[in-house]
């Protein structure tokens, strides 16, 4: 394993960090996690020099924490760092800040969370936590012990980034970037901005959902073809991350043992600095060519859900999106029109336009229009009948 540096503390990360919102599960409950796979993986992980490990309050249904702290058992708690996050958008007033963190400690099983974040800070969350206290709060409860260093998760515009950076002397942050998405969020700039100011910097989304791991479109095949050294489309995403020196470590979110294998080799191999320019070069033509396919940038994060008419937001514009980007239109529709693959009650024509999702969309997408769309593209393609079971 590499290890790396963490802003201006005094602890070094390993270069790969576990995510556990897309642990596996049992059937297609979200919240019934296999956990004896799931504990297998994150042992792996450690065993192999992974000691950053990340959940939150809502991941899995609010199962991924209590979960962690199971499978902490046995000495692997002390060989970790553990990063959790409060739930900002159910925070309602100052007392709400101890009753989640008291919570999260009694869920992971310790005294102490090495790493707290306020979850997902936007526009909406920020001057509302900002003005119950949280600052002062955060300030107290690292003086009692109860948590170490203090960071935030972000999906908002660069300016709210600055913002929130600037008002508060952190320890780190937790951002979402990859080579698709330079621009997007607190992107690039933002990237650098905060390490500039001795901010660890967490990456999150390094694969872009998976999106990035998918079977590659013509356009994209093409080009990863004409490299010079060969590496999987896993490999090539998580080596652009961390080629940057602005990054402390990356997240992933692994949902099979064969992902850990595989991202484990790929932290063997990474460095600040390790891709040459024309690798670079291709990784930007490469990026300019999903720009072109994928019109929706959704990346499963599933903030949006669940939808008040039972809308899987997520799905119909996975369905769309790899419909547009694989030009596989008539496959994905009749898949889309399929009760095995979506069930009526959870197509886009659902939507009634209440505007739920889009208030709760940390990527800022127009849900309700792409949803019109995306039904409009999925199901002319279906010829009469096809699909259904009666």
């Amino acid at each position: 394993m590499r290890y790396r540096s963490f802003g201006r503390l005094d602890w070094q990360p390993s270069a790969l960090g576990f995510g556990t919102m897309r642990l596996p599960t049992i059937g297609d409950d979200h919240g019934r996690i296999d956990e004896e796979l799931a504990t297998r993986m994150i042992r792996t992980a450690v065993d192999q020099g992974v000691n950053y490990v990340d959940t939150a309050w809502p991941y899995h249904n609010e199962q991924s924490e209590r979960f962690l702290g199971r499978c902490l058992h046995d000495g692997y708690r002390e060989r970790v760092h553990v990063a959790t996050k409060m739930p900002s958008w159910l925070v309602e007033r100052a007392e709400d800040f101890d009753r989640f963190l008291d919570e999260q400690r009694l869920r992971l099983e310790t005294e102490t969370i090495d790493f707290y974040l306020l979850h997902g800070l936007n526009r909406g969350h920020w001057p509302r936590l900002r003005d119950l206290g949280v600052l002062d709060w955060a300030k107290r409860a690292q003086h009692e012990g109860r948590i170490g260093a203090v960071g935030f998760s972000f999906h908002d515009n660069l300016a709210t980034f600055r913002e929130i950076v600037d008002a508060y002397d952190w320890g780190f942050c937790q951002i979402q970037y990859n080579y698709v998405d330079v621009e997007f969020q607190a992107g690039r700039e933002g990237l650098r901005y905060a390490a500039e100011r001795g901010l660890g910097v967490v990456v999150m989304e390094p694969l872009r959902g998976g999106s990035l791991t998918r079977p590659a479109p013509r356009e994209v095949a093409a080009l990863w073809k004409s490299a010079s050294t060969k590496r999987s489309q896993a490999d090539w995403a998580l080596q652009w991350v961390w080629n940057d020196p602005n990054v402390s470590l990356l997240l992933s979110g692994m949902s099979a043992m064969s992902h850990v294998e595989e991202n484990l080799r790929s932290a063997e191999h990474s460095s600040v600095g390790s891709l040459r320019d024309d690798e670079l070069r291709l990784v930007d033509r490469v990026r300019d060519a999903y720009h072109a396919l994928a019109p929706i940038p959704c990346t499963n994060c599933r903030y949006c859900q669940p939808c008040p008419q039972g809308v899987a937001i997520p799905r119909v514009f996975s369905f769309y999106n790899d419909a547009t980007a694989y030009g596989d239109l008539s496959r994905l529709s009749a898949q889309y029109a399929n009760d095995r693959f979506m069930k009526p009650e959870n197509r886009a024509d659902r939507c009634v336009a209440c505007g739920t999702c889009e208030s709760a969309c940390p990527q800022g997408i127009g849900i309700m229009e792409w949803l019109k769309k995306a039904h409009e593209a999925l199901m002319p393609q279906v010829r009469p009948g096809a699909g259904r079971s009666s």
